[in-house]
């Protein structure tokens, strides 16, 4: 069993920096990822960003490339987002997500939805 636990949102104005943290508790699979969704009322849910929970395979989504990194450290067993230049439309809840067999390209592409999910933290990006 999996148990992921999100911390880091909050409000900021536009062209500011948030870095979310996911705490990992429990092992993902080396054929594994983690990975960070976003939802906004009314919106589809996006995969952002993923990364490979062994080696350095990671995924941006278009959206958000160039603006916001995702990197892991082993040591603290947590996966963090780091989001700068921020936008309003960038605004939602944010999700951290982690699959047992699928690599980071397939989680946020949507290939299927991950075997555990965190409980989410909200982002607001005011103009």
């Amino acid at each position: 069993q999996v148990q992921l636990v999100e911390s880091g949102g909050g409000s900021v104005p536009a062209g500011g920096s948030l870095r979310l943290s996911c705490a990992i508790r429990g092992s993902i699979s080396s054929r594994g990822s983690i990975a960070w969704f976003r939802q906004v009322a009314g919106k589809r849910r996006e995969g952002v960003a993923g990364i490979a929970s062994v080696g350095e395979r990671t995924a941006i989504a278009d959206s958000v490339k160039g603006r916001f990194t995702i990197s892991r450290d082993n040591a603290k067993n947590a996966v963090y987002l780091q989001m700068d230049s921020l936008k309003p439309e960038d605004s939602g809840e944010y999700t951290c997500a982690a699959d047992m067999n699928l690599g980071p390209y397939a989680v946020v592409g949507g290939l299927r939805d991950p075997d555990y999910w965190g409980q989410g933290t909200q982002v607001t990006v005011s103009s």
